[in-house]
């Protein structure tokens, strides 16, 4: 399990993000429209799972529209952004906000968190996934990852974005 803090307390997750080199855990979660995006409808682009607890949030809602700018010039590639927002939340707020570079997705009844291991286990956010990132190839490997330490804090873009160069 992860040890990272929500603004400086200590909070826990079920477990580690996939490592480096290894095969990114098959996700099936839910689109705005309540269609099913998963790891096969997917296959061979690249990836960058931009992980989170809430579009609700100041910090979330900055970096959906920094994965959302920074995503228009990347070839091959799909952001896919997930939190447990029930979906049609992230689809308002991608409306409101003229996001569409980037797919909001829902964890919401998916065992993604556990999955990846990024899902709070105590502290005010349990229940909801940690902030991280993890990119993959087009073939699935995860090149990158990123737990964030700081809950409150924008994950590295730079250094998501470069895993792909």
């Amino acid at each position: 399990m992860a040890s990272i803090t929500f603004q400086g307390n200590p909070v826990q997750t079920v477990g580690e993000l996939p490592e480096v080199g290894s095969q990114a855990p098959a996700f099936d979660l839910v689109a705005g429209d309540l269609s099913a995006v998963t790891s096969d409808s997917l296959a061979g682009r690249r990836l960058v799972i931009s992980i989170y607890p809430s579009v609700d949030t100041g910090v979330c809602a900055a970096a959906l529209r920094e994965f959302n700018q920074r995503a228009a010039d990347l070839e091959n590639t799909t952001v896919v952004s997930v939190s447990k927002d029930l979906p049609f939340a992230a689809a308002r707020f991608c409306a409101a906000e003229g996001i569409d570079n980037v797919e909001t997705v829902s964890a919401f009844r998916s065992s993604f968190g556990e999955d990846y291991g990024v899902t709070m286990t105590d502290g005010p956010l349990a229940g909801l996934l940690s902030r991280a990132v993890v990119v993959t190839d087009e073939n699935g490997k995860v090149v990158y990852t990123q737990q964030v330490s700081e809950v409150a804090e924008e994950p590295d873009y730079d250094a998501a974005l470069a895993a792909l160069a």
